[in-house]
């Protein structure tokens, strides 16, 4: 197996290998920039109805150029509860068919175009100055080195077509269809890219090394071997993330064995939508020297391959569509278990979709939302305890300030390394925004805490307020959580016309604070008041009034004045 030890074809074989996953990268990030809001509202129609998370599926995988991406995504938001199972498996079947999307593109014998698309894709990039030109030309760019790694790999197959130990090889291989799957699910394995994997079908295809029938035993093994990533990635989600999963793998597997067991008159179907004939093995040295001009003549093994591809998906989803509810109830018996939740932990933000910016700044900003309730929870409680003085709210206080402290952690984490990741401008501002507004809704939290501690010292001590006094804290109390629910409810509904109101609120509560503090000192100086409650009650007001700045700060936030 001298050929396999060859210096060019192993140099050929990773460097173009590099240069088709690096184009898939540079190309899938610029279009995930240019396309950023449309990916977010994509996943926002979503409906209960099948068609439309086909289609959602089949537009987000043609976006990000990833199956196992857009799957992964699924899993995530599922373990989320941001998705049904149903609505979920509608979703698989759409990334199934959109992956095909890139197949099809590089199946056209446009290899010569590549360098010029290295051109005038960089041109874009280094000399452009408006961002939708930039990411124009990373998508041109991502191309081009698609393609040209893609004629990188075919040209490291030269050595192998003399050789006649690896000719061997392939017929072995090729007379089990069983065991050509397997290898087509490892590659996609190891590679990490059913994408890729296609990519070197059709290098070892078009440059007569394999047959038709071997390339798409590799195809459907490709299929398969997409789905275990996501499956991996559900280890350690809900019961019903990783029903989504299996039902992914399901798919696949039952679609495999059914093209197998009909294998002949799968590939009869394909030839019927594509030209020319399939197969171009070399068998002599005379061919292997002249097969550059045999496939400029012919090239349609490629297009017979990326046909097979798609339409095993199209008829897949066809079969399966109507047992939808039929693939939702057995993976629930096979993956049994109930959902326990847990609110100490994140609910929304998933590190494996850290690639897909767009969604993961959605899922940040979802969890914000979250910490932002229960900020609102706690200041609510904590003017409860203020009135009654229950001990048994503490506990539940306690807790939900814990929760505030991990989600600030662990979504700054998160900003964290998204920021470091290939962003449009668009996404690191949406980052500096949400940096801003859970550091405030910790401070919050913080002031809340403080309220209810100064507010078991006072019971602790059996200190009394005034009428006065204690309705004042009552009415500064009711003012501050107005102001704040008026800010999630901003929040949650993306509305940033609330500056003028915003303005309002802190005013008012400002005023509130410096009236009541005044009146305050002036009962101390008459003898109305004692002096350790005067100190309680002005500590009280403080921190009032600083959950009222950092409320507005959050506010402003959303508005886009930080």
């Amino acid at each position: 197996m001298d050929s396999l030890l060859n210096q060019n074809f192993i140099f050929s074989l990773f460097g173009g290998l590099g240069l088709f996953l690096f184009g898939m990268k540079v190309m899938s990030e610029g279009l995930q920039k240019l396309a950023a809001d449309k990916i977010r509202k994509t996943f926002s129609i979503l409906t209960n109805n099948r068609f439309v998370g086909i289609l959602v599926g089949i537009a987000v995988t043609a976006i990000i150029q990833s199956s196992t991406a857009t799957t992964i995504m699924t899993v995530s938001f599922v373990n989320a509860g941001l998705l049904s199972l149903l609505q979920a498996i509608g979703v698989i079947f759409g990334a199934n068919i959109g992956t095909t999307v890139t197949g099809q593109l590089i199946a056209f014998n446009i290899g010569k175009f590549a360098l010029p698309a290295v051109g005038l894709g960089a041109a874009f990039k280094l000399f452009s100055r408006h961002k939708r030109q930039i990411y124009t030309g990373e998508i041109i760019l991502g191309f081009g080195l698609l393609l040209l790694g893609l004629t990188t790999m075919k040209l490291g197959f030269d050595p192998l077509k003399s050789s006649y130990e690896f000719k061997e090889l392939l017929v072995k291989v090729s007379n089990n269809n069983l065991l050509t799957v397997l290898i087509g699910a490892l590659m996609t394995i190891v590679v990490q890219s059913s994408t890729a994997t296609i990519g070197i079908t059709l290098a070892l295809a078009t440059s007569g090394l394999i047959s038709f029938e071997t390339s798409v035993a590799l195809v459907l093994g490709e299929n398969i071997g997409t789905t275990i990533s996501a499956n991996i990635a559900s280890i350690g989600t809900s019961v019903a993330a990783r029903r989504t999963a299996f039902v992914h793998f399901l798919f696949n597997v039952i679609g495999t064995f059914i093209v197998l067991s009909l294998l002949p008159v799968y590939l009869k179907l394909v030839a019927m939508f594509s030209p020319g004939e399939a197969d171009f093995i070399v068998q002599t040295q005379a061919q292997a020297e002249s097969l550059t001009a045999a496939i400029g003549d012919k090239p349609y093994i490629a297009r017979y391959v990326a046909n097979a591809h798609t339409l095993f998906n199209v008829i897949n989803v066809l079969i399966f569509l109507p047992f939808t509810g039929l693939l939702a109830k057995v993976a629930t018996i096979v993956i049994r278990g109930k959902d326990i939740s847990d609110s100490m932990q994140v609910k929304f933000i998933d590190n494996r979709v850290l690639n897909t910016p767009p969604i993961a700044i959605g899922q940040a900003r979802r969890e914000a939302q979250r910490m932002a309730l229960i900020a609102l929870e706690m200041l609510e409680e904590t003017t409860l305890f203020l009135e009654d003085f229950d001990l048994k709210r503490i506990s539940e206080l306690e807790r939900r300030e814990e929760l505030v402290d991990m989600l600030q952690r662990e979504i700054t984490n998160f900003l964290a390394v998204l920021s470091q990741r290939s962003i449009s401008t668009q996404t690191s501002e949406s980052i500096g925004s949400l940096m801003q507004i859970i550091n405030d809704l910790e401070r919050i939290g913080d002031h809340c805490e403080n309220l209810w501690r100064l507010g078991q010292k006072k019971a602790d001590a059996r200190i009394i307020f005034s009428d006065i006094g204690e309705n004042e804290i009552s009415i500064i109390g009711e003012k501050t959580i107005e102001f704040l629910r008026f800010v999630v409810e901003a929040m949650e509904q993306g509305d940033t016309s609330i500056a003028a109101m915003a303005i309002k609120f802190e005013d008012q509560v400002d005023e509130m604070e410096t009236s009541m503090r005044l009146r305050h000192i002036a009962r101390l100086n008459t003898g109305e008041c004692a002096v350790q409650p005067g100190l309680l009650f002005i500590d009280m007001l403080h921190n009032f009034e600083k959950i009222g700045d950092h409320t507005y700060k959050v506010s402003e936030a959303i508005v886009g004045e930080r």
